[in-house]
């Protein structure tokens, strides 16, 4: 099958969907494909936490404030035009998002805010009851699916546009990005269903499909987050940037065990009503690695995971090899006062957190790397752009908690009007799938002789110990040997087809654009030989200003890595903060 669309968004999650919304608004015809259903994959859906903005709900706030705290985050590596984008468009963007009926909590009439990490006021906003993720996602497929219609589309049309149409389609697997003359045309796909190949040809497309964390052994990632948009962007022809810097969540959820629960979801709890982190002689030690003395939970995520893993290392941790987070101080009614259903969930898995500290330990979470982008969103690759969790460069080092969200919104649209620009402005022909390498997809091995499910687990073994929040010289080396050893045994052509939700050759292609995304990361990592952010040499402790460079990856023409430094952008986009009362 051959499709043909003005702008291809590939990912359908919060930066996915808004992308599409955006381009459809701006004229264009979209095509808005995902492997799993449409917004009910990635990670905005499973969000259950805050969104930072700075509406100034709760004090007076700018969006300028807002930036400064986000830049200080990222240790000195963001992009600043980028960080401004998440900041000033992101904060439009929450307040559309309200129009819409999200649902952010209120108060007398003004948006409810909370502390968070790294903020220097109340600053993030949030749907009650741990519903955030959820209600972002579907107030975007309601969008969606008012785009189809003829008024609605009309209603939020942009002056001057003729309204452009939006097609859904899930179960497509990208296996790869066309190009044609150093130009991105489009994709071809696997229809995870029928196995059959789907190309598609396109004016613009965005790369929307989130990060990398499924690399790793413990994840708060959806299945399909393994950096497969970073491989297929990199094979392409376009540069990543950032790639060392995986972001772990300090607390997320180890014991008792919890069915149906997020396992970041201790996070808002924190939040709203403080917590205790202690060790396993119920000691508060964070204090004890520089962080303030504070009953509100203001560390950022970095010196946390840091503080927990050292507990645990110098054999102060909790049984099952974490930390104890507290809420023994509080009632009853405080805690369903905050939480309402979400504390019968809780019980339903046999916890009473006013009898009794839950378990907790660092869980990767976040990448602050990604596709290289200009603040339009246009990669280094003609015809490609990027929103979301896909983009690097706007986090530094150290993403500041509560922009995940924010980031989506604001980069996906961005993305999507770019994409519509870019797209009706060409008048180009749409790639008929001439050229497609159908050879590719049918040459392979009738029979691998290996197990990829179980190499999927052995690659998530291999990040976690080797590649993980802190590192080592020895330690890279060794999974570099074994992540070569790895890529050469799966080699570069994919296994012949058996039909329809062919398990064994989705986890080939999984595979084969992790173990890449993988060795980048691992080759990053064992460049820089600094301590800074979420990237931790124990063999190179502290900053090093001579490192206050972003690391660019390209592969040259036959598909060796290179790795080269750039400077910081300069921050002269950026105003003086303003001064508010």
């Amino acid at each position: 099958m051959h499709l043909t669309t003005d702008v291809l968004v590939i990912g359908a999650g919060g930066a996915g969907m808004y992308a599409a919304l955006e381009a459809a608004r701006h004229g264009a015809n979209v095509l808005l494909i995902d492997r799993s259903l449409i917004g009910r994959g990635g990670a905005t859906v499973m969000a259950q936490m805050t969104v930072a903005a700075a509406v100034g709900g709760e004090c007076p706030d700018h969006w300028q404030h807002h930036l400064v705290d986000t830049l200080r985050a990222g240790r000195g590596l963001c992009d600043p035009a980028l960080a401004r984008v998440i900041c000033e468009d992101g904060l439009e963007c929450i307040l559309e998002m309200d129009s819409w009926g999200v649902g952010w909590a209120r108060k007398e009439g003004r948006f409810t805010q909370v502390m968070a990490p790294g903020h220097d006021r109340p600053r993030c906003v949030y749907v009650d009851f741990l519903n955030t993720g959820p209600a972002v996602s579907r107030t975007l497929r309601t969008q969606l699916i008012r785009a189809a219609g003829p008024e609605s589309a009309r209603a939020g049309l942009v002056e001057g546009a003729s309204p452009g149409s939006i097609r859904r389609v899930g179960d497509l697997l990208v296996t790869r990005l066309e190009t044609q003359g150093g130009e991105c045309v489009g994709a071809t796909a696997l229809h995870l269903s029928t196995g059959e190949l789907v190309s598609i040809g396109a004016a613009a497309t965005v790369m929307a499909t989130g990060g990398l964390t499924r690399l790793y052994r413990r994840n708060s990632a959806s299945a399909n987050m393994g950096g497969d948009g970073y491989a297929l962007a990199l094979r392409a022809g376009a540069a990543l940037l950032d790639m060392e810097f995986v972001q772990f969540f300090p607390i997320g959820h180890l014991a008792p065990r919890m069915i149906g629960m997020d396992p970041i979801m201790w996070d808002p709890f924190r939040y709203k009503l403080g917590g205790r982190l202690l060790n396993g002689n119920r000691e508060e030690f964070v204090q004890n690695y520089g962080a303030a003395v504070s009953d509100k939970y203001i560390v950022t995520r970095d010196l946390a995971t840091y503080a927990i893993t050292k507990e645990v290392e110098a054999g102060r941790g909790s049984p099952n090899g974490g930390a104890y987070l507290s809420f023994e101080h509080l009632s009853a009614e405080v805690l369903r006062e905050a939480f309402g259903p979400v504390i019968d969930r809780i019980a339903k898995n046999g916890i009473d957190l006013t009898q009794m500290p839950i378990e907790v330990a660092p869980i990767a979470h976040y990448h602050m790397g990604g596709i290289q982008v200009d603040a339009q969103m246009r990669t280094t690759l003609a015809g490609l752009l990027a929103a979301g969790e896909a983009v690097g460069g706007a986090n530094g080092a150290n993403r500041l908690s509560g922009n995940a969200i924010t980031e989506a919104l604001a980069f996906g649209r961005r993305a999507g009007r770019n994409a519509a620009h870019d797209a009706l402005a060409s008048g180009a022909l749409r790639w008929d799938g001439a050229g497609r390498d159908a050879h590719w997809y049918t040459q392979g091995p009738s029979h691998l002789d290996f197990n990829p499910a179980q190499m999927l687990v052995e690659l998530q073994a291999l990040m976690a110990d080797e590649v993980g929040p802190f590192r080592t010289e020895a330690g890279l080396l060794r999974a570099l040997h074994r992540l070569t050893a790895m890529r050469a045994q799966v080699g570069e052509v994919p296994p012949k087809g058996t039909g329809g939700l062919d398990c064994v050759r989705i986890d080939w292609f999984d595979l084969f654009q992790m173990l890449l995304v993988a060795e980048v990361v691992t080759r990053a990592a064992l460049l820089r030989t600094e301590s800074r952010g979420a990237h931790q040499r124990e063999d190179f402790p502290g900053l090093d200003e001579s490192w206050r460079v972003n690391q660019v990856v390209n592969t040259d023409g036959v598909g060796q890595l290179n790795i080269a430094r750039r400077m910081v952008p300069a921050s002269v986009l950026i105003p003086d903060p303003v001064e508010l009362a």
